[in-house]
């Protein structure tokens, strides 16, 4: 077989273990093989459409098997597969279309609205296929698919080739597509297995967005190449999480912070049988130590990692048995990768000292698609990627992620990281979310503002919050100002869109109160 990709991975799979559940949507189980000749028949019919090694063809919807299907199939003809967030509104789709170049988008029924606001010189978009009812012009995915023909397709694809474009969330100005390439894919899952002991009984939950690098790359992918089985849902939900890993037996699933303190907080979390769950992953921005041990006391292995969606994603990882001793650490560099904290000046920072995170290895992104400056500005030292967040190793070498760079504020002159502030009022046992930020300050530069969401019933004061805080935290980090609310924006991952809450009218800013720094 010539394609060195992911685009082979069908065949071999069905060559290996043809009969075995690869995926279960919609409670329909689909084999290996079946996978092997849709993907193929799919293949078939791009390839009649014109789609040629290194054309782009784009997926918009929610997490469905026609995503797994158009990616591999897109990968067997050595094309390049870009994911778009279902959530965002058409002329950010337009956007991502015009700069990737795409030529084909197939979507789901709940993004019509936004396809067909799309504008009709959106180039060199030339085929649209519809897993719904199509409009004029458009393909009728299953029906087109079936057309297609099953004979084997081996187009040449190298794994320094492209394999997807993934974009950034686009949170402050336009975002930026990340390149990713075969080889890049490959590595993460070898970093990831020789992390987590995935077996080929592994059923493993999909509830996270598929656009989202972590659920793709950390978890689906992984799970394909070891002969397990994912269930994949369109969307998270906690009750059905619960029914769904009552029904299949899950043994691992991945989420993001917000997604696992709204499983803790869920009615059921008591009663639950969860003995099925062999490993519980945490990604995508720092964890608080409370909710580890939340799911530790419940005797669940829930091990986090870290890592950027320009890293495939994986770049540190907490090996299970280190999950108790190294509570709230995102573990050491994976296996094939090299990790370093450094300070300004692009010097090892000592143990204890906060310093910027660079990544090295094969699953390090080649670049930005069509943007050779931020390429440029993202390395440093060759081929050391720049993460911009703010981290400490200590003296084993374990990693704790501290914040983004970007985030972090200056009160006083002093550096405060939200995130450990956040981590901090997560301990309260009112507070169910939170997001900490910097605002103006005419006394200090900067003081914090933090967004509090409750817990079912619960009610706290401000006063309260900050006596809560001072046995805990410096007075400069405690934050000046509280905002009590009923929920908090994110993206479709999960992850707080702390842009969002700055762009709120300012907090009253009377006479400063604002403990001075120590």
């Amino acid at each position: 077989m010539r394609n060195a990709g992911l685009g082979g991975w069908p065949a071999r799979r069905a060559l290996m273990t043809p009969d075995r559940t690869a995926f279960v949507f919609a409670d329909r189980p689909v084999t290996y093989a079946e996978v092997h000749e849709r993907t193929t028949r799919l293949a078939s019919r791009l390839r009649a459409a014109g789609v040629r090694a290194g054309d782009r063809v784009a997926y918009l919807g929610r997490n469905h098997l026609a995503l797994v299907e158009t990616m591999f199939a897109s990968h067997l003809l050595g094309a390049i597969f870009v994911p778009l967030n279902f959530r965002l509104a058409a002329p950010e789709i337009t956007y991502m279309l015009d700069h990737s170049g795409a030529e084909v988008l197939v979507y789901a029924p709940e993004c019509t609205e936004i396809v067909r606001a799309l504008p009709g010189t959106t180039a060199p978009l030339r085929l649209i296929v519809a897993l719904g009812a199509p409009g004029p012009g458009e393909r009728h995915y299953e029906t087109w698919l079936q057309e297609g023909e099953p004979t084997a397709i081996d187009t040449p694809v190298r794994l320094e080739d492209t394999a997807l474009i993934l974009y950034t969330s686009g949170t402050t100005g336009r975002p930026k597509g990340a390149m990713l390439t075969h080889g890049n894919l490959v590595w993460n899952c070898f970093n990831l297995l020789s992390g987590v002991d995935v077996t080929s009984e592994e059923v493993t939950l999909i509830s996270a967005p598929l656009f989202h690098v972590a659920a793709l790359d950390q978890t689906l992918l992984p799970t394909f190449l070891k002969g397990g089985r994912s269930v994949i849902t369109p969307s998270w939900d906690v009750e059905e999480c619960y029914d769904i890993m009552e029904k299949h037996g899950v043994t691992w699933m991945f989420g993001v912070t917000t997604m696992f303190a709204a499983f803790a907080r869920s009615p059921r979390w008591i009663g639950a049988d969860l003995s099925s769950l062999r490993h519980l992953m945490a990604g995508g921005a720092a964890v608080p130590a409370a909710l580890i041990r939340t799911y530790q006391e419940r005797g669940l292995v829930f091990c986090q990692g870290y890592g950027l969606t320009e890293t495939a994603p994986g770049a540190t990882f907490l090996e299970a048995d280190q999950s108790v001793r190294k509570v709230g650490s995102a573990g050491v560099p994976v296996f094939f990768a090299n990790v370093r904290v450094v300070r300004p000046d692009g010097t090892d920072a000592a143990a204890g000292q906060p310093g910027e995170v660079l990544i090295q290895g094969p699953n390090v992104t080649p670049g930005y698609w069509r943007d050779p400056e931020a390429t440029t500005a993202a390395f440093t030292d060759g081929d050391w990627f720049r993460s911009g967040d703010v981290a400490v190793l200590d003296e084993e070498g374990h990693l704790y992620v501290m914040d983004r760079l970007k985030d972090m504020y200056i009160s006083g002159g002093e550096n405060v990281y939200p995130a450990e502030v956040e981590a901090a009022l997560f301990e309260h046992p009112a507070i169910a979310e939170t997001a900490v930020l910097g605002v103006p300050d005419a006394e200090w530069g900067e003081v914090g503002r933090a967004f509090v969401v409750l817990r079912p019933g619960a009610s706290v004061t401000p006063d309260e919050l900050r006596a809560f805080l001072r046995p805990r935290l410096a007075k400069y980090k405690i934050p000046r100002y509280f905002d009590l609310t009923d929920d908090l924006p994110k993206t479709a991952s999960g992850k707080i869109l702390k842009p969002r809450l700055r762009d709120l009218p300012p907090p009253d800013t009377g006479p400063s109160t604002s403990p001075a720094p120590l």
